[in-house]
């Protein structure tokens, strides 16, 4: 099985004539991603790869009832507006590519999302990959294999490099998903851990996590409460970072004390977590961890 998409998921492309837009939808539908409409402002009845365009997602919606995903390649401008007409139009599921969203903005549409039961993953992230069955972003989809390791990641980057490493290895994935690095995101680490600890077919986590904010000490935390059913291993992006600097992106900032990368590994590693020290490590872990 799958987290949050598959082969039934259904998409509306947000922004889908724009330059990122129609190139990342071609990129999608060769993949074999289920794109059925497009929407971008009066560019209705062009098409982008075969993919019909209109003018709202409500109109899309009307003549393409299936759609339940839309992605979002609208500018950081008008991406808050992109997020409260797919809600409205009765998605059940936003991917957020946009980078630059204004903090206040994804506070209000994310909370607005949340009190409606939509998921949101992002803003500013590579979006999520079910290999073999949909890819849904900007992720590079033959890098990935299908398989039963789940990958959640603040990095897309990073994301890429221990797909690479595992498919390698011969670890293939559930579903990978990139949640964003800005310092407020829809759905974050933790929760998407417990998405993988519901998916039977899901036998192992990988959480790469990167200097700045709390997720991986809440997800410590969490794990001190509940347990770990399934084994999971992480990576930490920014050990050298120099303290008190943003390295990267928005939510990659240490203040106060928290938010390093060595109070991050050591949060994981006192709740059975074994953090590696270079990406290459990760498959020789999971075996580990898996009892292989």
């Amino acid at each position: 099985m799958t987290i949050l998409v598959n082969k039934d998921t259904k998409i509306v492309v947000q922004g889908i004539t724009g330059r990122e837009g129609a190139s990342h939808t071609l990129s999608m539908l060769k993949y074999g991603t289920k794109i059925l409409a497009g929407v971008t402002p009066g560019k209705s009845g062009e098409n982008v790869g075969g993919v019909p365009v209109y003018n709202s997602v409500k109109k899309a919606k009307e003549e393409h009832p299936e759609i339940n995903a839309s992605i979002i390649f609208v500018p950081a401008a008008f991406n808050a507006d992109a997020a409260y007409e797919a809600v409205d139009s009765g998605l059940d599921l936003i991917i957020d590519i946009t980078e630059h969203v204004p903090v206040h903005d994804s506070l209000q549409f994310i909370n607005y999302c949340r009190n409606r039961g939509v998921t949101v993953i992002g803003p500013n992230c590579p979006g999520l990959i079910s290999p073999g069955e949909s890819k849904i972003g900007i992720m590079p989809g033959h890098i990935f294999s299908k398989g039963n390791v789940g990958i959640v990641s603040r990095s897309g980057t990073l994301t890429y490099e221990i797909a690479w490493v595992l498919t390698r290895a011969g670890l293939g994935q559930s579903t990978a998903v990139g949640i964003g690095g800005d310092p407020i995101v829809g759905r974050d680490t933790v929760e998407i851990v417990e998405m993988f600890e519901k998916d039977p077919e899901t036998n192992a986590i990988v959480v790469i996590g990167e200097i700045g904010g709390d997720a991986e000490e809440r997800l410590a935390m969490r794990v001190k409460k509940n347990g770990m059913k399934k084994p999971m291993v992480s990576f930490i992006a920014g050990r050298q970072a120099p303290p008190g600097k943003r390295m990267g992106h928005a939510g990659a900032i240490v203040s106060m004390g928290s938010g390093t990368a060595a109070g991050k590994i050591q949060a994981l590693e006192q709740v059975g977590i074994h953090v590696a020290e270079l990406p290459s490590e990760i498959p020789t872990l999971v075996r580990k961890a898996m009892g292989k």
